[in-house]
């Protein structure tokens, strides 16, 4: 089964580890400009953001469950 172009060219894309990280905290946060957005977009690989996201969701739900434990805790 072959790709359509697009997405092979996407995933063919070479973005940064540190600039896909950045992308994604941003996206956390909720405030990007749109032009950075859009070169986000057309530099990073998507597979890359996805797994980035994955990881940075659950080092915030492990970050949210120790930060309810030392509060009942004390």
């Amino acid at each position: 089964m072959s790709m359509p172009s697009d997405a092979g060219a996407a995933l063919s894309r070479k973005g940064s580890l540190l600039g896909t990280v950045k992308a994604v905290c941003w996206s956390f946060v909720g405030l990007r400009k749109r032009s950075d957005f859009e070169q986000d977009g057309a530099r990073l690989n998507p597979l890359h953001i996805i797994l980035v996201g994955f990881a940075a969701v659950i080092v915030f739900v492990l970050a949210l469950v120790a930060l309810v434990n030392w509060v009942v805790a004390a």
